[in-house]
């Protein structure tokens, strides 16, 4: 079996997915997007710099944040 990879994707991106899954950007301090998901007030942080591909470790605990795992991001990305 072949180990489960981390999509190279940007901040926009994974805001996106995020976004529809319910979450709601709430704020912006700085260079990080709070956003936050009303049914369950799970919030979490995405940092966000043009054109710049999120490490895999900022990705895997933004998933854990948001209660995603890698299959249903994957799916929700296309």
């Amino acid at each position: 079996m072949s180990p489960k990879r981390f999509p190279a994707v940007e901040a926009k991106e994974v805001i996106k997915v995020l976004q529809k899954v319910g979450f709601q950007i709430a704020r912006q301090s700085g260079s990080h997007v709070i956003l936050k998901r009303a049914k369950d007030n799970r919030r979490t942080i995405v940092p966000v710099h043009a054109k710049k591909i999120l490490k895999r470790k900022t990705l895997k605990a933004i998933l854990a944040d948001a209660d995603l795992t890698l299959d249903e991001f994957k799916a929700l990305l296309r």
